[in-house]
C-alpha cells in the first residue's frame, strides 16, 4: 500500500479522530520489527570491537572539528550497538514520525464510508453502523500500518551503518552509535583497509550527530511536512462510492471484516488522488531530506580529503547502496509514495560545497559559520530553485558586515 494521507483534524461527526492515544502503538511496532529481526543474526558487540570503534570516532571527531561550527557532546559508552539496539531505540522516533499518517487515513476512510452510506439499499443499512466504525478503522488502520512499518524497520536494522545513517532525527538522545555487524557487511568485498573504512563512516555518524543534535527544530519540522502531506490530499467520492457500492452488493467488502477492507485498500480502492498542495509537502519533505544527507556527504568529504586515501572509492560504495538498497528510501516510497532522488542528494551535496567555496574569501572558519548558519530555522534553507544559483543564494541570504551602504 502507498501514498498513506490526510492529517487528523475533525472527525465525521464532528468529534477528533484521535480518542487520546496513539494509532500505531510502540509495542506493535516493536513486535513487528523484532519478528522480522528474529530471521537474521545478531551478534553482540566484542571487546574488540568496541575499541576499533572508540579510536575511529575520535579520529573522526578530532578531523571533523573546524569543518563545522556544530560542537560534539561527550562521546556515550556505547559507542558500538546490536541492530536490536538499534531497532529499540529508533521505534519511539518512528512512532512520532509517521503517526500522523495512521491517523489521517483512518479518518479518510471513515470519511467516505460517511459519504457513501446514503446511498447504500435500504436492506443493507442497517449492518451500516458509521458510528460504531470510527474506532474500528482507527484500530484497523492503526494494525495495517503498525505491521508494515514495523518490518521495515526490521529490515532497516540489519542493514544501517550507524544510529543515524537513516539521516533523520528519530532519538529522543542523540548519540553516536556505530553497528560493526553491519558495517563487516557493508564492507565485504571492498578490499580496503578495515580503520579507513571504520573512519568514514564514524565521520558520517559524527557529522549526522553534531548537526541533529543542534538543530532541534528539524524532527518537527519533518514531521509537520508530513502532516501537510495529508491536508493537501484529495479524494474522488464519487469514483470510490462506485467502487464501495458495487463492493458491499457482491459481497467483496464487508465493512465488519477486516479483511475484507484490507483486500479492498490493497487493490486501490481508497487510493487518493494527489492534490496540488500534497505534492508541494512532498516536494519540501524531499528537499529537506536531500539537504540533510547532502549536508554530511559534504562535511564528510571535507573531513577526510588528503587523509583517507580510500576514500573515493568509500563515496562510490555509499552512492551506489544508497541508490541500490537503500532500505530508508523504499520505506518512504512505501509510506508517502516518496523517492528522493541520488541525483537530489548529489546536488544538495554540490550546493553546501559551493557555499563552503564560495565564502572562503576571508578564513575557513567564517566559511564554515556561513553555510551552517543555514540550519538556525528552516527558513534559512535553500529551495530546490536556489541548488541551481548558490551565487544568488548566498548574495540574497547574507548580510554584509558593513551596513553603511544601504544607509
Amino acid at each position: 500500500m502507498s501514498g498513506f494521507g490526510f492529517t487528523p483534524n475533525e472527525g465525521v461527526f464532528g468529534g477528533p479522530i484521535n480518542e487520546g492515544s496513539p494509532m500505531l502503538a510502540t509495542s506493535a511496532l516493536r513486535e513487528g520489527a523484532r519478528k522480522f529481526l528474529a530471521t537474521h543474526n545478531d551478534l553482540p558487540v566484542g571487546t574488540l570491537d568496541l575499541a576499533r570503534i572508540s579510536e575511529a570516532c575520535t579520529i573522526a571527531n578530532t578531523w571533523i572539528e573546524d569543518k563545522t561550527q556544530f560542537p560534539m557532546s561527550t562521546f556515550n559508552s556505547d559507542l558500538a550497538w546490536t541492530r536490536r539496539e538499534w531497532m529499540e531505540s529508533s521505534i519511539p522516533g518512528w512512532q512520532k514520525l509517521v503517526e500522523p499518517l495512521a491517523q489521517g487515513m483512518a479518518q479518510a476512510l471513515v470519511k467516505v464510508m460517511g459519504q457513501i452510506s446514503p446511498d447504500i439499499p435500504e436492506e443493507m443499512r442497517a449492518s451500516f453502523n458509521i458510528e460504531s466504525f470510527l474506532p474500528v478503522m482507527r484500530g484497523f488502520m492503526g494494525s495495517l500500518i503498525a505491521g508494515q512499518l514495523g518490518q521495515s524497520i526490521g529490515a532497516l536494522a540489519i542493514n544501517v551503518t550507524s544510529a543515524n545513517d537513516v539521516a533523520l532525527p528519530l532519538f529522543a538522545k542523540n548519540g553516536t552509535h556505530l553497528i560493526p555487524q553491519n558495517i563487516a557487511t557493508w564492507s565485504e568485498g571492498l578490499d580496503l583497509p578495515e580503520q579507513e573504512v571504520l573512519i568514514y563512516l564514524a565521520l558520517r555518524e559524527v557529522a549526522a550527530n553534531r548537526l541533529f543534535a543542534h538543530t532541534p527544530w528539524l524532527s518537527d519540522y519533518l514531521r509537520d511536512l508530513i502532516t501537510a502531506y495529508g491536508k493537501g490530499i484529495t479524494v474522488d467520492i464519487a469514483a470510490i462510492q462506485n467502487q464501495a457500492e458495487d463492493a458491499l452488493s457482491s459481497g467483496e467488502l464487508d465493512i465488519n471484516n477486516p479483511d475484507s477492507i484490507t483486500l479492498a485498500i490493497n487493490n486501490g480502492m481508497f487510493q487518493p488522488e494527489q492534490s496540488p498542495a500534497q505534492a508541494a509537502a512532498l516536494s519540501k519533505l524531499e528537499m529537506a531530506l536531500a539537504l540533510i544527507e547532502g549536508w554530511i556527504d559534504h562535511v564528510t568529504e571535507l573531513s577526510a580529503t588528503d587523509r583517507l586515501p580510500s576514500l573515493s572509492a568509500l563515496q562510490e560504495t555509499h552512492r551506489r547502496a544508497r541508490i541500490t538498497s537503500s532500505p530508508t528510501q523504499q520505506l518512504f516510497a512505501s509510506l508517502l509514495g516518496l523517492e528522493v532522488s541520488p541525483r537530489k542528494m548529489r546536488e544538495c551535496a554540490n550546493f553546501w560545497r559551493e557555499i563552503y567555496i564560495l565564502s572562503a574569501d576571508s578564513d575557513a572558519e567564517s566559511a564554515v559559520a556561513i553555510r551552517d548558519h543555514r540550519w538556525e530555522d528552516p527558513t534559512l534553507l535553500p529551495t530546490a530553485e536556489d541548488l541551481a544559483d548558490p551565487v544568488g543564494f548566498l548574495a540574497s541570504t547574507t548580510v554584509p558586515d558593513d551596513l553603511s551602504g544601504l544607509l
